[in-house]
């Protein structure tokens, strides 16, 4: 009967709101965050290039990293000895900027960001 009805995602008592509360769960880390962003305008990057980015040890970007793979925010591609990681899709990407925007609300005025959509428009 229901078989044929396509799932909505989007509304309040879809089965996948526990899904996204991990989803949320798994970017509550500042850590994350930034190896998010760092990766969200390359095609991919080492795990040592992203310790530099985000200014910590490779053995806790790696770590970071097991866990958004395990998330399926994150894919791997290994070359010979070293193993590249890039987004798995744009919505890790769109997500984590959402969340800046917001953050940028909360210090009141006019967002940054909003300052470059009045200039686009102009």
């Amino acid at each position: 009967m229901d078989a044929d009805k396509p799932i909505c995602g989007r509304e309040p008592d879809s089965q996948f709101v526990e899904l996204a509360v991990e989803v949320f769960s798994m970017l509550a880390d500042p850590t994350r965050v930034r190896i998010i962003l760092a990766l969200r305008d390359v095609e991919e990057l080492s795990v040592n290039h992203l310790a530099d980015i985000v200014d910590k040890p490779p053995s806790t970007v790696s770590q970071h990293l097991a866990k958004l793979r395990l998330a399926r925010i994150v894919a791997t591609r290994q070359h010979g000895q070293r193993v590249f990681y890039r987004l798995e899709n744009e919505h890790a990407k769109q997500l984590v900027s959402d969340a800046i925007f917001q953050a940028e609300h909360s210090l009141g005025d006019v967002p940054r960001h909003h300052h470059r959509q009045n200039s686009e428009s102009a």
